[in-house]
């Protein structure tokens, strides 16, 4: 399936993702506020760890390699198994460990003990997210687009009721318990949007683990609990380094720019993870990887770009559709962070090239080192120019980083090249 189709396709569910999102941001915006929005983004990013942590931050590795072994299901199969089972757990090893521990990640995360009841519905709900998470990385490795949609649709749509209702109910409590458990309650609606697949049989995704395929999917998890770990603390150390220097609104702020950035550079995000991956998984010599990102660029790069612009444009619009009057100086933080956004996208075509060729190492220490050097940026930058410093550090950054991978995957491509060269030499 070619870039526009999957683009067109994968538009369906990003848009009624963005409109669950908006609809969302405007119900946290009225119930929880700026302060409320701090601890949603320090709970998200706790959730991120525990749970790349919880499956064995292999599911790059299971969409990489269903893509990769086509339609063979017997070799699909093993590396199904191994990952639920991993999964599995897991998922319970670290349950339990967030449960007993509930306080204490209460006290780190959301700065209030009394919240451990937060991380109990975390725990309880931990597996049931683990293998939706699994679930929806076979259906994208197997390019099964449709059900892909569907599944993200029902979860955009549960997403939104379950936070509703319970925001409604019980405030910035509810709001928080909401992100905890609404990922378990969609998990079955992925297993109804599953259920007359071939493959979605207990003797295919159920069994014991193949140490050669863990061994595979080692890269992966390597990568993938790296970005979980890095980004996510270096987001809790800034919104901490923010809440203390300006106060826990303006940490409020940066928080509601950065869902908001999230939300509108879904329809990017999300096909780079639906075509991008599978397809540089599938692709065969660099000059091949070449031309697919060339491709990437001439059409997503001018999206980001101008949807970028269009949102510039409309800010103070989208400030009172989206949130309320009390989120109104966020206006200063949106034309440095839009500038990131583009970055960002630039540099996010170049990461999948190291996650669909398993370029472990580049990746790594790329996601290490731009990790801290964010924190490290936006101390500077806050120090010199006040809250917009977080903005001015996140745009930097992405430019840093999209020069230095861009550097790095071009050198081990023509590496690469030299060595199929001399291979048909041979």
């Amino acid at each position: 399936m070619s870039l526009v189709k999957t683009s067109l396709l994968n538009g369906i569910a990003v848009l009624v993702k963005m409109i669950s999102l908006f609809g969302l941001n405007k119900i946290l915006a009225i119930y929880v506020g700026p302060s409320g929005y701090a601890l949603i983004g320090q709970l998200q990013n706790a959730l991120t760890v525990i749970t790349t942590l919880s499956s064995g931050a292999v599911n790059s590795g299971v969409t990489k390699y269903t893509a990769e072994y086509g339609n063979d299901l017997a070799r699909q199969s093993k590396v199904w198994q191994s990952a639920s089972a991993l999964a599995i757990v897991g998922s319970l090893v670290v349950a339990l460990l967030v449960a007993v521990f509930s306080g204490n990640l209460a006290v780190y995360f959301l700065h209030d003990s009394a919240l451990r009841g937060v991380f109990l519905w975390v725990a309880f709900s931990l597996l049931f997210f683990t293998l939706n998470a699994l679930l929806l990385a076979i259906l994208n490795g197997r390019k099964e687009i449709g059900r892909f949609v569907i599944a993200n649709i029902i979860g955009s749509l549960v997403s939104l009721i379950v936070t509703t209702a319970l925001a409604y109910a019980y405030g910035l409590y509810g709001a928080l318990i909401s992100i905890g458990i609404s990922q378990a309650v969609i998990f079955f609606a992925t297993v109804f949007v599953c259920w007359r697949a071939e493959w979605f049989r207990p003797k295919w995704l159920v069994g014991r683990w193949d140490y050669e395929v863990l061994g595979n999917l080692a890269k992966f998890a390597a990568m993938a609990v790296t970005t979980a770990v890095c980004l996510p603390i270096a987001q809790v150390m800034i919104r901490n380094h923010l809440s203390r220097e300006y106060g826990v609104e303006s940490a409020g702020y940066w928080e509601a720019i950065w869902r908001l950035s999230s939300a509108y550079l879904m329809m990017v995000t999300m096909t780079l993870s639906v075509y991008y991956l599978p397809r540089l998984s599938e692709l065969k010599g660099s000059k091949a990887i070449f031309k697919e990102v060339r491709s990437g660029y001439l059409l997503i790069l001018p999206v980001a770009l101008v949807c970028a612009l269009v949102v510039y444009w409309m800010r103070d619009l989208i400030i009172q559709l989206l949130f309320t009057r009390d989120f109104l100086p966020m206006r200063d933080l949106f034309a440095w962070q839009l500038l990131g956004d583009v970055m960002k996208v630039g540099s996010w075509i170049l990461a999948f090239v190291m996650l669909g060729k398993a370029m472990y190492k580049l990746y790594i220490i790329s996601e290490i080192v731009f990790a801290v050097l964010f924190y490290f940026l936006t101390v500077w930058f806050t120090q010199h120019g006040g809250l917009q410093g977080v903005v001015k550090a996140y745009a930097v950054n992405y430019f840093i980083y999209w020069v230095i991978i861009g550097i790095g995957i071009a050198l081990a491509l023509r590496q690469s090249s030299r060595k199929e060269a001399a291979n048909e030499g041979h």
